[in-house]
């Protein structure tokens, strides 16, 4: 089975994920919505909107990169989009950032890493 390279950030390739999951929601305009009549009225933005929800099990070398990402305002993320089987590009940014200690070790112990993805 060949290895599938999930998510590069800004051209630097991050280690296989414990898990990946990849969600398209599109942007509506604040006066979408049910009218007076009872109709729907759905004026959409921008479709397909992706979002990103990973973790990982990393090194304390990893983690600090991790976290210096976390930081940026803005990342060129390449993703696996699983609607279509193949790799895609977008400018995203990080929320929701946890880190959490997993093991002890004389390399700086394991850690767990969550974090969501949001596009622009």
């Amino acid at each position: 089975m060949a290895f599938i390279q999930y998510l590069t950030f800004d051209g630097e390739a991050l280690p296989e994920p414990d898990s990946y999951e990849v969600s398209m929601e599109d942007v509506e305009a604040d006066f979408s919505g049910e009218t007076e009549a009872g109709t729907t009225q759905r004026d959409v933005v921008r479709f397909g909107v992706h979002t990103i929800s990973v973790s990982f099990t990393v090194t304390a070398k990893w983690l600090k990169k991790l976290t210096t990402y976390k930081q940026q305002a803005k990342i060129v993320v390449e993703f696996f989009d699983m609607e279509t089987a193949e790799t895609a590009s977008a400018e995203m940014y990080i929320s929701g950032y946890k880190s959490k200690r997993e093991a002890d070790s004389s390399y700086g112990g394991l850690w767990m890493v969550s974090f969501t993805l949001n596009e622009f």
